[in-house]
């Protein structure tokens, strides 16, 4: 495939142009060299395994309205490189399916017909702020919400009927409309409208069923994911008959995924949407032995009275806050299962953990992100 029209100037791929298998031995070296600079020597490092998809694998994009130049044609797309007000319209994204490219221009072209104005950042005037597309990889489902200020009205039903005539690949089962008065140039919602449909899209994981909320956090690409948790999974000894903590837990994939196999899987995430998302997938997929508590890792290990017998943690990319990690590695289970999507705050947590008598066993490079300057980890901690 060609190089994408946008890559000189959008800031989300830094490889474009680049050759893939050149790009995953650079990402593979850079997880090496950041163990080594910690001296960190994992007893096996299990190389980088590449993305099943280099192209359209992106199940979620958040568009920013914008301009790209100072009181030009309003645009729709991502922050400009090296320039943050400026915003790029990304109409022919690579790594995203198609029907994401066909909204982009429908609503850019809808919103520009209409006269509104973008919200500015600076001012904090105007209409519009974002565009959340969102897609079942698994179930072709597809979710469109828009995010506007109250400033003004805007003319829901001529969006609906323009978004509702286009020919789409997949299947549109929501469209909503999100305000946000919030000063903050990040994604809030204050209330939200149901134009169409549904809040939510359905998605299969390994074999579990999830049905993935408007704001939940939810893996951007699904087959890669998938590779990555069945690893995570069978590096644990016999879970059968254990109590495992899944800590950081998101929408609980891992969670329900170690309940089919352990006595009980108790999931901890500070998002609240994502653990009732959670609850109510483990129902739909009829596991009782899994249970989710909303809250900070940090609070909620003083209050819980179960004692693991093994721990995963799967944490933002600031990595394990060290008050937190403290407390994880004081329940001296044999074994941790880190999951890491920053080698960086990955490796001072592993170096932490050296300190109490933790062993890196093994390591594992995931790019999932092709062309983007993410790679994920799976490391296997035992304690000596």
């Amino acid at each position: 495939m060609e190089i994408c029209k946008h890559a000189k100037e959008c800031g989300g791929c830094l490889y474009q142009g680049i050759d893939y298998e050149q790009q995953r031995t650079m990402k593979g070296k850079e997880v090496l060299r950041l163990l080594e600079k910690k001296g960190i020597q994992p007893e096996v490092f299990g190389g980088i395994e590449g993305s099943p998809q280099l192209y359209r694998y992106r199940n979620k994009m958040e568009y920013t309205f914008g301009d790209q130049v100072k009181d030009g044609p309003m645009t729709l797309g991502m922050h400009q490189r090296g320039r943050f007000m400026s915003i790029v319209t990304v109409d022919e994204c690579q790594l995203v399916d198609e029907d994401f490219n066909r909204i982009v221009k429908a609503v850019l072209d809808f919103v520009t017909e209409k006269g509104y104005r973008f919200y500015h950042k600076k001012s904090h005037t105007g209409l519009l702020r974002h565009l959340i597309l969102r897609k079942g990889q698994h179930t072709n489902e597809l979710l469109v919400n828009l995010v506007t200020s109250s400033q003004s009205d805007f003319d829901d039903e001529g969006f609906l009927t323009m978004l509702m005539g286009l020919e789409l690949n997949n299947q549109l089962v929501g469209v909503l409309h999100t305000y946000n008065d919030r000063m903050a140039d990040a994604v809030y919602c204050d209330r939200m409208d149901i134009l169409y449909g549904r809040d939510y899209y359905n998605e299969t994981i390994m074999g579990l069923k999830f049905r993935v909320s408007a704001f939940s956090f939810f893996q951007t690409n699904v087959p890669a994911v998938e590779r990555l948790y069945t690893e995570a999974v069978e590096l644990i000894d016999h879970v059968e008959g254990k109590v495992v903590f899944d800590l950081y837990c998101g929408t609980g994939t891992i969670t329900q995924r170690l309940a089919l196999q352990a006595k009980e899987a108790i999931g901890v995430e500070i998002v609240e949407d994502a653990v009732e998302a959670a609850r109510k997938n483990a129902a739909e997929n009829g596991l009782s032995n899994c249970r989710f508590i909303a809250g900070d890792v940090l609070k909620v290990l003083d209050e819980l009275e179960e004692i693991p017998d093994v721990i995963v943690v799967d944490p933002p990319r600031a990595g394990i806050h060290p008050k937190a990690m403290q407390k994880i590695l004081n329940y001296g289970v044999k074994q941790i299962v880190y999951i890491s999507c920053n080698p960086k705050t990955l490796v001072e947590n592993l170096d932490m953990a050296g300190f109490y008598e933790y062993q890196v066993k093994y390591v594992k490079a995931y790019d999932n992100f092709a062309f983007s300057k993410h790679i994920e980890c799976v490391t296997l901690l035992e304690r000596k």
